[in-house]
């Protein structure tokens, strides 16, 4: 993998962007009239977003060390609150917390000891707990949801750390793109061939979102100079796909949210159910 760079020239070129799209969101949320329905929950998510963006902006801003900061304090929140959903149990949790501080130290410290040795040790950390124990009942499933966990959260966030400046592009573009899609659903997804869903897991989400988000992510990405059409195909695709693997997970366990503790949102995986996919395929299609 790549080495960290440092991403201060890339936070400065978005917090024109960043203030900009916040500002324009609270002015548009403040003057929603009283009969929206949306309107409480759409106040939320804004102050939940002025709350975030800072966060990540200003770790990222740190380089190599706020990024890993970042990564692992994601990564420790959204294991547990995957744990919770699948039904592991406190030694699968304990591997997840683990890999979720030590793949972004590593790829801080030492990127180059990420290769398929770690991903081997990986599958055998997952599926340890189960066979130390004996667990013939849902020994294979915790392991299997195991390794799933360790892709979908640790080793997708290491990508803050490895992508440098390409990781403030991503965030942004996800972010943005949540934005975009909602419009273009709202806009175009009401009849014709782009109201239909995408898939069964999320009936809501429609062709016209994936339009609305094509259109935003492409905008930040030219926005911050860091467009490509690799790149944007990853976000975009990461993006869309996020939020329909996050819905797999949640219908098979039976809940609404991964949490109750993030306003407007419930919980982090809520929040960051896109952006994980978009940088595992980010770093498919940059890192070298």
């Amino acid at each position: 993998m790549s080495g960290v760079m440092v991403a201060g020239d890339a936070v400065g070129r978005a917090l024109p962007l960043v203030a900009g799209a916040l500002g324009a969101g609270g002015i548009a949320v403040a003057a929603l009239p009283a009969r929206i329905r949306a309107r409480a929950e759409l106040r939320r998510r804004w102050r939940t977003w002025a709350l975030a963006a800072p966060v990540f902006l200003g770790a990222l801003f740190l380089g190599g060390g706020g990024a890993f900061a970042l990564a692992a304090g994601l990564g420790v929140i959204a294991v547990g609150e995957y744990v919770r959903m699948a039904g592991l149990r406190t030694a699968d949790h304990a591997v997840l917390v683990v890999a979720s501080v030590l793949l972004p130290g590593l790829a801080w410290l030492a990127p180059q000891a990420l290769d398929s040795r770690t991903a081997g040790l990986l599958l055998l950390a997952a599926a340890l707990p189960p066979l130390l124990s004996g667990d013939t009942g849902a020994g294979f499933t915790r392991a299997a949801r195991s390794v799933f966990a360790l892709l979908w959260i640790p080793v997708a966030l290491t990508g803050l750390v490895t992508l440098g400046e390409t990781a403030v592009a991503v965030g942004l573009a996800v972010a943005l793109g949540d934005v975009g899609a909602w419009c273009g659903g709202t806009a175009l997804g009401r009849r014709g061939p782009l109201a239909r869903p995408l898939s069964p897991l999320s009936p809501n989400k429609t062709w016209a979102g994936v339009v609305g988000a094509a259109a935003a992510t492409a905008l930040v990405l030219v926005a911050v100079g860091a467009f490509g059409w690799l790149l944007w195909a990853a976000v975009l695709a990461g993006g869309v796909l996020g939020d329909l693997l996050e819905s797999m997970v949640k219908r098979e366990s039976g809940v609404k949210d991964a949490g109750t503790w993030l306003p407007g949102f419930g919980g982090l995986l809520d929040r960051i159910d896109s952006l994980l996919p978009a940088l595992l395929l980010t770093m498919v299609v940059t890192v070298r």
